[in-house]
Order: structure tokens, then sequence, then C-alpha cells
């Protein structure tokens, strides 16, 4: 039985993320053989931590899920306009059920290392960033996840987080985050929301009318 959005059932924390990927890898593949997750939400919002632990829940053949990082891709020249090197680098060689290679960016010496860096066309992959659910991606995903933490406090949970020393960046960052998702919202695309509460995670039904399988979970 499918359950209301705004019903509020309590499983045991241990089980809600397994319950989730096990919900995630039960979906047809979206791009070659492999489920392509992203996760997409304002820079401070806690993206990479929550990428890591839905891909900690994953076990048996759909064990070691990889994660792809967008601040990899991304470069300070480009912060936002790197959906070609994806494509080239990622999503092409993915779609054809080969592993990608690609280049690391190193935001302190602001330059790309070697294609070196691999990922495996995965039964699932999670792509995790500002921008990982725009328009250009989506047809390539089989679930976009938004973190829904206001601009505002993600903003300053980032600021806290970096410290004084990437002030100068963050006081770029923020007007072209704002360009971005007023020309390319991802938000109203997102099967889930997720909300960071008392608990540790709580999944609502975004706006999107293709849900998978329950509407919320918590998870400590």
């Amino acid at each position: 039985m499918t359950r209301h959005p705004n019903s509020r059932p309590h499983p045991d924390p241990r089980t809600a993320l397994p319950r989730l990927a096990e919900a995630l890898r039960g979906l047809p593949p979206s791009c070659g053989p492999v489920r392509l997750v992203a996760i997409d939400g304002h820079a401070g919002s806690g993206k990479s931590t929550f990428a890591r632990r839905l891909a900690d829940a994953f076990d048996g053949v759909f064990a070691g899920v990889p994660v792809l990082r967008l601040d990899d891709i991304a470069s300070h020249d480009a912060l936002f306009a790197w959906t070609e090197r994806l494509h080239r680098a990622v999503l092409g060689p993915l779609s054809r059920g080969e592993a990608a290679h690609y280049a690391v960016y190193d935001w302190t010496e602001r330059r790309f290392g070697p294609a070196d860096r691999v990922l495996p066309p995965a039964p699932v992959v999670i792509v995790e960033g500002v921008g990982a659910g725009r328009a250009a991606l989506r047809p390539f995903l089989a679930q976009l996840l938004w973190m829904d933490v206001p601009q505002e406090e993600a903003w300053a949970r980032g600021r806290q987080r970096d410290g004084q020393v990437q002030s100068d960046f963050w006081d770029g960052w923020e007007p072209a985050e704002r360009r971005h998702f007023a020309e390319d919202p991802s938000r109203p695309f997102a099967h889930f929301l997720v909300r960071q509460s008392p608990e540790g995670y709580e999944l609502l039904q975004g706006p999107s009318e293709t849900p998978v399988g329950t509407q919320v979970v918590t998870q400590s």
C-alpha cells in the first residue's frame, strides 16, 4: 500500500537507508546498464555526507556503489559550465557500458590532474553536487534527490565549514548558484526531498510525479 506523502511512519532507523537503497536498485537502468542517482541541493546542504551514507547502505551484488563528486568535474572557470565535460568523460562511456576515466580538478592548484580517476559502470552510481539534477542530465537519471535545506541556511553552513580563507570564493559562488537555479532549477523535478531531522534524515515525496517505493523514511 502506498503511503500518503504527509504520513509519518517511523521505521527502524537501522534499516531505513537500506530500504531506500532497495527501492533504488529496483529501478530500471537509466544510463546504459547504470542506474544513475543524483543528489542535488544548495552548496553546504549536506549532499556529500548523504551520498556517502546512501552508498554504504547498498549490499549484495550492489555493494561498493561509487560516488561521482561534481566538485571534481567543475572548476573556477566553469562553476556550472561543465555539462559537455561530464557527457564526454563520464556519461558517454557509462551509457556504452564502459568505465569512465576523468580528470579531477584541484581547487587549490587551480588545474586539472591526469585523467586517471576511474568510474566503473556499476549497477548503481551516485552523482552528487550542485547542478546534479540539471535538465541536461535528467534524461540519464534513474532518480533525483534534493537536499531540502533553505538556500541561506545551506550557504551559512558552507561558509562556516570552509572558514575565512574561502570567503572570497563564496562571495563569487553565491550569485553564480543563484543564477544557475533561476535558469535551470532542479527541485521541481526531484523524486524525493531529503530533510535533516533530530533522528537523522527524513525523505518526503518530491514534486516529481514518478515516485519510487516508500514516500517517507528516517535514518539516524
